[in-house]
């Protein structure tokens, strides 16, 4: 069991969660990926499921460097504006089903 203190709250991450954490992280970013750079570093990001102050599980992740997770801006960082994100690189489900169906 691993425990990850963050600003907020401690997380206790299981065993098995961080084996398949580890896998998605080490994949890579998708976004890159998916645009032929496939050597860009990952952070996990754990997708929005259409309903406020519900997180997501450890298994509903996909990769994203920390251009497209965080610092890259609207349109490039998810964070920075969801919708058009999503319009330029697919839905956060449709990254999802991809990153599954490579990693099985």
């Amino acid at each position: 069991m691993l425990i990850i203190k963050t600003y907020y709250r401690k997380i206790i991450v299981k065993a098995k969660d961080r084996r398949h954490l580890g896998k998605v992280a080490a994949m890579g970013c998708i976004v890159c990926m998916n645009h032929n750079n496939i050597d860009t570093p990952a952070e996990i990001h754990h997708i929005g499921n259409g309903t406020m102050g519900k997180k997501a599980t450890n298994y509903q992740v996909i990769p994203l460097c920390h251009y497209h997770h965080r610092t890259g801006g609207h349109g490039a960082a998810i964070h920075a504006g969801r919708k058009t994100w999503e319009s330029n690189f697919g839905t956060e489900q449709q990254l999802l089903e991809q990153v599954m169906e490579m990693i099985k």
